[in-house]
């Protein structure tokens, strides 16, 4: 279980048509949502990782900026970054979504029928009637 990443060419060629961040990015995020790279994996440090591929430093901090964003990293500080539990920062996004959604239909007056009504058609529409 070790980190594979491939910038241009490669196997896929039009994944070679992306930017470089985004192709580090894709591939990170493909083999820790794979299983690939388990839940604790320490990745290389930025600079480490941008000199194994021949990337700009700022290339790669921008790729690990978006996988922290999308929950598939997590950056512990001094301690390095590593790869997230599957779910838990968009369980912890979607519950302070719902907490916020829970205040303000309260200050708006709503009962709690009309809320979970209101929060199921929106579901609804996002997710279509199957639900």
């Amino acid at each position: 279980m070790t980190l594979k990443i491939e910038i241009g060419g490669g196997a896929d060629a039009a994944a070679s048509d992306a930017p470089p961040y985004e192709q580090v990015r894709a591939q990170i995020a493909e083999q820790a949502r794979g299983g690939v790279l388990p839940v604790g994996y320490k990745l290389p440090t930025v600079r480490g990782l941008a000199q194994e591929l021949g990337l700009a430093a700022n290339t790669v901090a921008k790729a690990y900026r978006a996988l922290e964003a999308d929950g598939v990293i997590e950056t512990r500080g001094r301690h390095g970054t590593f790869v997230a539990a599957a779910g838990d920062a968009a369980e912890r996004e979607a519950s302070a979504a719902a907490q916020a959604f829970a205040e303000r239909v309260q200050r708006l007056g709503l009962s709690e029928g009309a809320a979970l009504s209101a929060a199921r058609d929106a579901l609804r529409a996002a997710y279509g009637d199957s639900g």
